[in-house]
């Protein structure tokens, strides 16, 4: 087969202004500049859908005329926990997304206003899909059923359909429950957290990618957690070979978020006193600022979110956490924009969208956060460009 390209930098107009207060934000009105978009995978049951935003300077979202967009697949109707139900393709052309409950991946082109038209929908080669990786052209799937849990791979072609790669599967245990799939910023690695069993012991997967699209495991992978519940995850965008990941599991008040370091047989090695506890609860999902300098926890038991500084060698120094302003929200996903000004956060709890306007490691929470997400049932999964 052939080489598969590396990634390529998300399509979108970056905002050219950092919000360092927000005590004067307020919804956007229709003639604010239109800077980017907000899309959310619905999970929503019998037929999904994606659910879009336009994305204005000042942080504020307004709904896409039209949304929410049918994927032709079925959702769950209820939460389910992962990171990565829907990304951008490698060139910012498509939106891909999970159907959780027709073990489908459907694939929708982005028109110029934003709005998406369905282009395919795709078995996704096992049951309960949950979490997509893209790198390129490749494309890799984590199916987290009883019967069909593993990681299996497809291309992507210019006209937005999906071929499996043949032999590409890796077969999971199903108690294995994998949360997140993702590429290495090179596109030579991939790694998949399995958050089961509920008790421990967990996992991470680690594999090197072949020319071919194929996974290696890595010597000795899976590897041992630190913690009980390896979740989020995400390479640091300044150094491919290193890796973090949120631990959930550990009970009230013990997340913590763990530093590894790649090696390039994908062997993963503890950076320094890893893991690095947060003192909040259910630290679920993680992002990292585009010049690698911040972490951010999402903390989905405490309602909370925790901002680590990221030190010259991969450790991490806890700066604080913030709470979340709605009630009743059971933040999951989250996503920066472009230019790092802002993240978005899903919320399944309440079907929500949460934005914070960010400065260096410090968020504050607009004004209009949270907003209601057209359609949104159990929604997961959260991309921004």
């Amino acid at each position: 087969m052939h080489r598969f390209a590396r990634l390529v930098a998300l399509g979108g107009t970056l905002a050219a202004l950092l919000i360092g207060s927000t005590s004067g934000a307020s919804a956007a009105s229709p003639s604010s500049n239109v800077v980017g978009h907000v899309y959310v995978d619905n999970n929503s049951a019998i037929t999904n859908s994606v659910a879009g935003f336009e994305r204005h300077l000042d942080g504020t979202l307004t709904p896409i005329s039209g949304s929410p967009f049918a994927t032709g697949g079925a959702g769950t109707g209820r939460p389910l926990g992962s990171a990565g139900a829907i990304q951008f393709s490698a060139d910012g052309r498509y939106v891909l997304a999970v159907d959780a409950a027709s073990n489908e991946i459907s694939i929708l082109r982005i028109r110029h206003d934003g709005s998406l038209d369905l282009v395919d929908t795709v078995s996704s080669n096992g049951t309960t899909p949950v979490s997509l990786a893209v790198a390129g052209d490749l494309v890799y799937v984590a199916n987290n059923g009883i019967g069909g849990s593993n990681y299996t791979g497809f291309t992507l072609n210019g006209g937005g359909h999906l071929r499996p790669i043949a032999d590409s599967a890796y077969a999971l245990p199903d108690d294995a429950l994998p949360g997140h799939v993702l590429f290495s910023g090179d596109g030579r690695h991939l790694v998949g957290t399995r958050v089961g069993p509920a008790a421990g012991p967990s996992s991470i997967d680690s594999f090197s990618v072949g020319d071919d699209g194929r996974l290696t495991p890595a010597p000795g992978s899976p590897f041992a957690a630190q913690r009980i519940g390896p979740f989020g995850s995400a390479f640091r965008p300044t150094n491919p070979d290193q890796l973090y990941v949120s631990n959930a599991h550990d009970g009230p008040l013990a997340g913590s978020v763990s530093a590894y370091g790649v090696a390039v047989d994908g062997t993963l090695t503890p950076i320094g006193s890893s893991p690095f506890a947060d003192n909040q609860t259910a630290p679920c999902w993680v992002e990292i600022s585009h010049d690698g300098n911040f972490l951010f926890a999402i903390n989905t038991g405490s309602s909370s979110i925790s901002s680590y500084a990221i030190n010259a060698d991969g450790s991490l120094t806890l700066l604080g956490s913030v709470p979340f302003s709605g009630t009743g929200l059971r933040p999951f996903d989250a996503r920066l924009d472009p230019s790092g000004a802002f993240l978005y956060v899903v919320d399944a709890g309440a079907a929500k969208v949460s934005a914070f306007a960010v400065s260096g490691g410090t968020l504050a929470e607009l004004s209009s956060s949270p907003m209601a997400i057209p359609g949104g049932v159990a929604p997961f999964g959260i991309v921004v460009d």
